[in-house]
């Protein structure tokens, strides 16, 4: 059977929006946070901790146009267009 060679890289866009995040906890102004995180193997965690796990109903609304963006990028539309 033949090797396959499987890149492992890491992702620097994704360290920086974690030190971003982590900066801004440690300074007061990230007060909850509502996740999603891909793993290796196509695998993923979810998760909420904060004002996220004890405000619901916000949550679900930031996670929804959260939603909202990731289907314009699926959809290759411009966030600035208006309709």
């Amino acid at each position: 059977m033949p090797y396959k060679l499987v890149h492992d890289f890491i992702s620097r866009d994704t360290l920086e929006c974690l030190a971003v995040l982590f900066e801004g906890a440690k300074l007061g102004d990230v007060k909850g946070i509502a996740f999603a995180a891909m793993l290796r193997k196509n695998r993923y965690i979810t998760n909420v901790a904060g004002l996220c796990y004890t405000n619901p109903t916000f949550s679900r609304g930031a996670v929804m146009t959260l939603q909202d963006e990731i289907a314009a990028i699926i959809h290759g539309r411009d966030p600035q267009e208006t309709r």
